[in-house]
């Protein structure tokens, strides 16, 4: 692959492909400002953790209406309407003055994203010059930077005011809505309109329905460690920041360059298993190490090696898993696993509270074990998915909100 060639793409592709990295900046970009924000509005660690919880279920209900919404009124008109929803509702958060008020927010900005998200990967495949692998390659790439890029803007904006990452997303997703209008072509709605229905049904195919499972349970774990985590550091937002940035450096490399090496050499199911053990172990060496701080930067380091292998592996299961369209299977997915990443920041808030900073770890340990045993289940339904195969195009394209 040339990386001159790869560069040349059209100012349509770069402004969505910026769009993307803003857009997966959401995800860790709270995580350096959640003890300030409570502290500052009186608010205990559950009630901060519903930023995610209210972001996260928005997203999944979302999920199941992006396509049929897509396919009525085309690509760039739901770009324009994710972009657009995120820029008010992250600087009404920016603006807020209650706990509720956030959560609230943040909610319509997990909508924004959902009908931003699920559609750019489209469009960078339709718009980019070159091959398809080239396309899949600049949106993992935008999808790895913003990750990576969330919580070190996050904490460095976290510094001058917990308002701050909030009114930043507003500035930067506004330059990608004008950016967008204006360089990117119109696109006409599909021929054929999705239905909402269409993902739910979708679930009736027992192989679908046990690696959704499997990723319910192991983003009970995932956001365990987001949404709590920064409690028991009791560091500045910006040392949070810096700690969850190497943890996105961690996910975004493994996911793009040490994912398809062992996929090739071992298979897909083997590799996720193992990773998901390895990351329940390090949950549980959290949670037996919960007062240490060093222990738990490193742990949440160690975390981004094992979430960027499994997140790559298992959304490329979901593509093979069932006999519908690509999209359809990852919207049905995505609905299910961020019912886990939803209920996770909550439950280990109050459990924190009420209970020791210990218990969530290892209840998040506990539920990523029960992902590896829900896999398991699917050992001869999911059977092609235990030979060694090449990382391929096709499953790539798929890739959607659910890698993030």
């Amino acid at each position: 692959m040339s990386t001159s060639s790869f560069l040349k793409q059209p100012k349509s592709v770069w402004a969505v492909a910026f769009a993307c990295v803003i857009a997966f900046m959401g995800i860790g970009l709270v995580d350096p400002i959640l003890k300030p924000i409570a502290e500052q509005l009186h608010a205990s660690p559950s009630q901060v953790s519903l930023l995610f919880t209210s972001y996260m279920a928005v997203i999944g209900v979302a999920m199941l209406i992006t396509g049929a919404v897509s396919s009525r009124i085309g690509a760039k008109r739901t770009l324009l309407i994710g972009l657009a929803i995120i820029v008010v509702f992250s600087a009404l958060a920016g603006l807020s003055n209650s706990i509720g008020m956030i959560v609230a927010f943040r909610a319509g900005w997990g909508l924004g994203n959902a009908l931003f998200i699920a559609t750019a990967l489209a469009t960078i495949v339709n718009s980019a010059a070159g091959s398809v692998a080239e396309a899949i390659i600049l949106y993992e790439a935008a999808l790895g930077v913003g990750i990576a890029a969330g919580p070190l803007v996050g904490g460095e904006l976290g510094t001058i005011s917990w308002r701050g990452p909030f009114f930043g997303v507003a500035v930067l997703m506004t330059i990608a809505l004008a950016a967008t209008a204006f360089l990117l072509p119109a696109s006409p709605p599909e021929a054929r309109r999705t239905s909402i229905l269409e993902p739910l049904k979708a679930l009736r195919h027992r192989s679908l329905a046990t690696v959704a499972v499997t990723a319910l349970l192991y983003n009970f774990g995932f956001f365990t460690l987001l949404a709590f985590t920064p409690f028991p550091l009791a560091m500045s937002a910006r040392q949070i920041g810096l700690i969850f940035f190497g943890w996105g450096l961690c996910l975004a490399f493994t996911s793009v360059f040490v994912a398809p090496r062992l996929q090739r050499r071992f298979g897909t199911l083997p590799v996720a298993m193992t990773v998901l053990f390895l990351f329940a172990v390090d949950l549980a060496v959290m949670g037996l190490y919960a007062h240490h701080k060093p222990v738990l930067a490193v742990g949440v380091v160690v975390a981004g090696l094992f979430l960027g292998i499994n997140n790559t592996l298992i959304t490329e299961a979901v593509m093979g898993a069932a006999p519908v369209e690509r999209g359809t299977a990852s919207a049905a997915y995505s609905f299910v696993r961020f019912s886990g990443g939803a209920v996770a920041p909550w439950l280990a808030g109050k459990l924190g509270e009420e209970v020791n900073i210990q218990l969530p770890f290892y209840v998040g340990a506990f539920a990523v074990l029960l992902a590896v045993g829900a896999l398991a289940t699917g050992w001869k339904p999911l059977s092609h998915l235990r030979i060694p195969a090449n990382h391929s195009t096709a499953e790539a394209e798929a890739l959607t909100a659910a890698d993030a």
